[in-house]
């Protein structure tokens, strides 16, 4: 056509282009594209739309964007599909503002975006963190009835993960069901390890276990995030079971892999297990430094601090490229074990590695090693040490006190405490050995700064008390005190410690002294010591005491807590000061302290025992009103002073206000609810409540049984009692003496002679012997119904065998008496005034027959 003078017009050129664009040949399409510009032709919006396509598919999307740029400066038309391929490549070369320009002026024209579009501008924009703008894009995806694929819900999902939005991504699961979107392993990934934080582990292996039986489980990545959801849960064995699972389905294992595989036989300090694993890693390539770190902190815990050495020497030998966190791991060995000269030649040698030239862990080692002969006092000082600076120091120290230098160990303890924050160090490691039981570090270091000058801060003085009053070796915790005690007035948290020391070696009598001299010098315990004090001299009885303290106390207007009231009150409960208990309370409002649960419940024990059960009610009620979720303990301590005081209606109600409030009753609160029904004889509604017992789960007891059998004795219905004795040995529960003792008492009640020698005779029989209550019950039915030959017989039998006791020596007197015998009568009178027991007057022989 040119050779003849034809000049091609747009049709022949956009044929020309598009027949490049097919055949694949992009350098002559462009050269080609070059000339028809030149001639001023512009091609049609489909010929360019077949280039771009074309283009865009040998991924040249700069090309694209070229091509793209040149319709729009020649105004050509821009349709749906130019724009679908152009906001494509523009996200693929990273252009991603110009992306989203390209996309609002795509819908400014009314075209409606693909959900490939969308899909890929979500994955951009939640790949860069701007969760929100992602989510508003997939609100406006939806908004035009699109439903996204899965690979825009896998992209929604792994943002949801990083957010850790896990309702929104469980919400899209459910979306992705409801309109059939499948989902791959990708997916199922996600959705394991969203379970996984959840701690919703159950639901993690439910899905893991649906993704094997579908059979798309193709790579190891969805075994190991099985895996790690278990490891994280603890549940090592399960961890070692998947991997086991895919090492028997030779899927091959990464490096990856042999982390988390590492990781458990870690956890299990499985050591043989670790070094294999390990010794894998190794000839897969070099091992990462976490690997070493983590193998390194296993011989910690283990103790095995040569192994640790030789680990050290192998990953230098096979040059490991270590991070700070391994050189911190390898020096700390080298530190504990007093290798100087190693510690020394290591931190040389990274100190002039370019890699760790910031490091303000080496840094600040060197600065500790070499002391004022490369530093100033002066720049020591200029700013606070943070955490790897304090290690440092921490490690030198530890270094030092290892190797025995004491001299070294001064040097480097003086350049700390030039620091803001050194004497905060120093206190922080002497806590730190206590707490590892390395006592004579601690000792040492404490000494040192003692030499110096410097009082520890009472964080550490306090941690060296507490250990030794966990060995209860209350002297050296004195001397402690003591040498602290007059550098200046000492804190709370060292009164706490000695007192509790005191507490722990049972020496409250000489805590109480203590607490004298310390009062006397105008020195404040502090509520938590005196709580600890009275708590302690009350729990041995030593009531008088604790009594003082608490009107000290309040005479004073210490400012107590709320624990320091409640153990107060609990004081003054067990010790029967009911007044002073509720005295305690009323000032305790007063000062404006909120009282807690367990204050409640104390007082409601306080009146109930006091028999004032109107103010336990109030008590109650006053809790209720301020909001205090009371608990079983305070429902059932009520439920209690509302059966001794006969209120058996309240009791019931309040049982199942209790219920209605979302408590379930435990064992306790259900057997106070049966003595309540029991001290009533209402058998009926205690048989209806062991049902519920059962139903609920909560089986009845040995008390639980005691509580029916007296309530069936109450009211007479023995033969009821004696079914329920046998019930319970059925169930595996063995009656105790108690058992039979109700049922004893229920038969002499109705004068049932027979079935108590029944009763009687078949626990003499029995395993389990009479105790001091059977033989009394026996004795007094012979004694009120004037059965005075039997009554003479048990006492003969029993009274080698027995301990001298009030009632059966009186009854023996009165029926020795009744029978003539009046001198084996004085026989025992003489008895009972050898042990100083009180005789009876007022026992009868034959009671019950006269009132009969």
């Amino acid at each position: 056509m040119l050779e003849a003078g034809c000049e091609p017009d747009e049709v022949a050129c956009g044929t020309m282009l598009c027949a490049y664009a097919r055949w694949g040949r992009h350098k002559a399409m462009m050269s080609f594209f070059s000339a028809v510009q030149e001639r001023g032709i512009t091609p049609s919006t489909a010929v360019f739309n077949f280039m771009l396509s074309s283009l865009q598919k040998r991924s040249l999307h700069k090309n694209v964007i070229s091509i793209w740029k040149q319709m729009t400066e020649k105004g050509v038309e821009l349709n749906h599909f130019t724009f679908t391929v152009v906001i494509c490549s523009l996200v693929k070369e990273g252009h991603a503002e110009v992306a989203f320009k390209t996309l609002n002026q795509m819908k400014s024209l009314k075209f409606i975006p693909e959900e490939a579009t969308y899909s890929i501008l979500i994955s951009l924009i939640s790949k860069s963190g701007n969760y929100d703008d992602a989510f508003r894009l997939y609100e406006d995806m939806r908004s035009q009835g699109i439903i996204p694929s899965n690979f825009t819900c896998a992209s929604l999902l792994t943002m949801y993960y990083r957010k850790e939005d896990y309702p929104k991504a469980l919400a899209l699961f459910e979306e992705m069901d409801m309109y059939g979107i499948k989902i791959d392993e990708v997916i199922y990934g996600l959705l394991i390890r969203i379970y996984g934080k959840l701690g919703l582990y159950e639901d993690a292996q439910k899905t893991f276990e649906d993704v094997k039986k579908l059979g798309v489980i193709s790579n190891e990545k969805t075994y190991t995030t099985m895996a790690q959801v278990h490891l994280n849960a603890g549940n090592i064995d399960d961890a070692l079971d998947i991997m086991d699972d895919m090492k028997s389905k030779n899927i091959s294992f990464s490096n990856f892999s042999y982390g988390i595989l590492l990781r458990c036989h870690i956890m299990k300090e499985d050591l043989a297990s670790a070094e294999a694993v390990f010794q894998a890693l190794f000839k897969m390539q070099i091992p990462e430094c976490d690997f070493c770190n983590d193998m390194l902190n296993l011989y910690a815990r283990l103790g095995l601090t040569e192994k640790a050495k030789d680990f050290i020497f192998q990953i230098r030998k096979i040059q490991v490229e270590f991070d700070e966190e391994l050189l911190k791991a390898v020096m700390k060995v080298f530190c504990i074990e007093g290798m100087v000269k190693d510690a020394v030649q290591l931190i040389r040698e990274f100190s002039s590695n370019k890699t760790f030239e910031d490091s303000v862990f080496t840094q600040t080692f060197s600065v500790a090693i070499h002391g004022n002969d490369r530093f100033t006092a002066a720049g020591i000082a200029s700013k606070p040490l943070d955490q790897p600076g304090a290690m440092a120091f921490e490690l030198v120290l530890i270094l030092y006190i290892a190797d025995g230098n004491t001299t070294k160990a001064e040097e480097t303890l003086n350049v700390l405490l030039k620091t803001a924050n050194g004497l905060s160090v120093a206190s922080q490691l002497i806590r730190k050995f206590t707490k590892e039981g390395d006592i004579s570090k601690a000792e040492d270091l404490f000494k040192l700064l003692m030499k110096l000058g410097t009082k520890p801060e009472d964080v550490a003085i306090a941690s060296l008390i507490n250990f030794y009053g966990r060995q209860k070796n209350l002297k050296e915790a004195l001397n402690v005190f003591a040498s602290v005690a007059n550098s200046s007035r000492s804190g709370s948290l060292i009164y706490n410690s000695i007192i509790d020391s005191y507490n722990r070696c049972d020496k409250q009598e000489e805590a109480y002294m203590f607490y004298r001299e310390e009062m006397k010098k105008g020195h404040v315990l502090g509520p938590v010591a005196i709580s600890m004090l009275v708590n302690g001299l009350s729990n041995c009885g030593r009531y008088t005491e604790a009594e003082a303290i608490i009107h000290n106390s309040l005479r004073a207007n210490l400012e107590l807590d709320t624990v320091a009231y409640n153990t107060f009150i609990k004081a003054m409960l067990q010790s029967g000061k009911l007044r002073l208990a509720s005295r305690v309370y009323e000032h305790m409002l007063s000062s404006g302290v909120p009282p807690s649960i367990q204050t409640y419940n104390t007082m409601i024990s306080v009146y109930g025992r006091g028999r004032n059960l109107d103010k336990a009610v109030k008590a109650f009620d006053i809790a209720q009103k301020m909001g205090i979720s009371l608990d079983e303990k305070a429902y059932t301590n009520l439920i209690c002073y509302y059966g001794k005081a006969g209120k058996y209606d309240e009791a019931s109600n309040l049982f199942v206000r209790m219920q209605e409030a979302g408590i379930k009753p435990g064992q306790v609160s259900c057997n106070v609810m049966m003595n309540v029904y029991a001290a009533a004889g209402l058998h009926q509604e205690a048989e209806v409540l062991m049902h519920s017992m059962r139903s609920s789960g909560c089986n009845p007891d040995s008390l639980t049984y005691l509580a029916l059998i007296r309530a069936y004795t109450r009211v007479g219905e023995c033969s009821e009692a004696e079914k329920a004795i046998d019930s319970m040995q059925k169930e595996g529960i063995p009656p105790s003496c108690a058992h039979f003792n109700a049922l004893l008492s229920g038969f002499a009640k109705g004068g049932l002679i027979r079935e108590v020698e029944r009763i009687y005779n078949y626990l003499m029989n029995a395993d389990q012997q009479p105790d001091l209550e059977s033989h009394s019950l026996m004795l007094r039915c012979y004694m009120d119904y004037g059965r005075v030959e039997e009554g003479i017989s048990l006492f003969e039998r029993i009274s080698k065998s027995v301990k001298p006791d009030r009632f059966i020596m009186s009854a023996a007197v009165h029926l020795y008496r009744s029978a003539g015998l009046v001198l084996k009568a004085d026989g025992v009178l003489r008895s009972m005034n050898s042990f100083e027991i009180p005789f009876l007057e007022k026992l009868e022989v034959g009671s019950k027959l006269k009132a009969d």
